[in-house]
């Protein structure tokens, strides 16, 4: 199934964008560039976030520029003939217009020649700062080069502005086109997730080998199989211990009867991420162990995904999260009550990152860790500091993320029990994170990646069939 983003949808968020450059402003927004992975073979060509969301034009070799009044001037590959039989189809400058819905077009190679001119006179310079290697030399170029007419009457814009502060606002709350095509990859995802745990337990059954890279295997086959355009990033398929990794890489280690396997994986289609996690029995059927850490893990996702709505703070759901998890790591004996304390204790000595060490969520949207401030920002100024217990560095906090409908985030508490001295025996090696994606709304959140199962229950009987 194709979502299909119409071209005024592009338009609109260029005016947009237009109306927040002040007088006299201008943007710069190039796409990426193609990258060489070895001798006559590139990586397969990503677009630039930013300027896809301006533009949906996935071409190599572009660039867009924006002025105050509303006019867009894209700069594109020209037609080749020859340069496309090797490559393929290019839209060209003289098609763009009518294709993408941007005022003017020029071939890519007229960038240096015609960028001074459109600097001219203007007020201030917005071009994405820290993202593009070399581009703030070349913005120095171009206004030098509009220095060199000063004797002619021309001014050169005295003021150079971050585009990522403006785009990065924009692109935090999803409308809803975004929407729909983060919910078609999450099912994507989920049917991946599905196959995955479908082999695993179908292969240990009839007494086959299982590597992590057979699972690898079935969620690049469903990615592409349902249309997705790749990985939205390099799939973790962790067995036994390797969960424990947090950015552990599918490899070739044996998926072991008994053992627990850690999917986080997600496609990227049409330029949008999923991302979803799934811990499961490798031969479908959980152990006491397994079973009670996985279900407190589930419980703290649980008390997350009910902090989660708008008008909560970003931090909520990590917060109820971290709640839930200390009280287990106690009643399980993880933690010992003699030398830990009550819960809140182990909330403010942070004892509990000895088995949970990161946030319980992250932005998701163009990027898998998408663009946006954790920071509300009316309030950035509100700064308090305290003393980290375990680091005893000194932590600047300022106000958290208030959460509005359209934002979209991820919920994925974990626990991850290494050997240590005081641990139980019983829990260690295993690794467990369970992730969901979340889009707020005014009551609460929408879950849109529990088309594969979550509750343990489920997940054995999904792993039956």
């Amino acid at each position: 199934m194709n979502i299909s983003v119409p071209p005024s949808v592009y338009a609109q968020r260029r005016a947009h964008l237009a109306a927040q450059l002040g007088e006299g402003g201008i943007a710069i927004i190039p796409t990426a560039p193609e990258r060489q992975r070895n001798r006559d073979s590139d990586f397969l060509f990503r677009h630039d976030s930013y300027f896809y969301y301006l533009t949906g034009f996935t071409e190599p070799g572009a660039c867009l520029v924006i002025t105050a009044d509303g006019r867009s001037t894209l700069f594109c590959q020209p037609k080749d003939l020859e340069r496309e039989i090797w490559d393929g189809y290019r839209l060209g400058p003289a098609a763009a217009p009518a294709a993408l819905g941007v005022d003017a077009a020029h071939s890519i190679s007229e960038l240096d020649a015609k960028l001074p001119r459109l600097l001219e006179n203007s007020g201030a310079v917005w071009y994405p700062f820290a993202t593009h290697n070399g581009l703030a030399a070349r913005v120095e170029g171009w206004l030098n080069a509009v220095r060199a007419r000063a004797r002619y009457g021309a001014l050169c814009p005295a003021v150079q502005n971050d585009l990522c502060t403006l785009l990065d606002e924009m692109r935090l709350v999803k409308d809803a086109h975004e929407q729909a095509i983060m919910r078609r990859a999450s099912a994507i995802s989920a049917g991946a997730h599905i196959r995955a745990m479908q082999r695993s337990a179908r292969m240990l059954r009839a007494g086959e080998e299982v590597r992590e890279y057979h699972l690898d295997a079935e969620l690049l086959y469903e990615f592409r199989q349902q249309g997705s355009q790749y990985p939205a990033y390099g799939s973790i398929v962790a067995a036994g211990a390797n969960a424990c990794v947090l950015h552990y890489r599918a490899d070739t280690a044996p998926v072991r009867d008994g053992e627990l396997v850690l999917i986080d994986a997600g496609c990227e289609l049409d330029g949008y991420a999923s991302d979803i996690t799934r811990t499961f029995p490798a031969n479908g059927r959980f152990t006491g162990p397994q079973r009670a850490l996985y279900d407190l893990v589930l419980a703290s996702q649980d008390a997350a995904v009910a902090a989660t709505r708008a008008g909560a703070r970003f931090t909520d759901p990590h917060d109820a999260t971290v709640a839930v998890l200390a009280q287990g790591m106690l009643d399980l004996g993880l933690l010992d009550k003699s030398k830990a304390g009550t819960a809140q204790d182990v909330i403010e000595q942070r004892a509990y990152f000895q088995f949970y060490m990161h946030r319980t969520g992250h932005w998701l949207g163009m990027d898998v860790h998408d663009c946006g401030s954790y920071v509300e920002p009316g309030e950035v100024g509100q700064v308090s500091q305290r003393t980290d217990p375990l680091s005893g560095e000194l932590i600047t906090n300022r106000p958290s993320r208030v959460l509005r409908p359209g934002m979209v985030l991820t919920i994925e508490p974990g626990i991850y029990v290494r050997p240590a001295p005081g641990v139980p025996e019983a829990f260690h090696n295993i690794g467990i994170r369970i992730e969901d994606d979340a889009i707020v709304t005014e009551s609460g959140c929408e879950l849109i990646t529990r088309g594969v199962p979550v509750k343990a229950d489920e997940i054995e009987a999904l792993m039956r069939a």
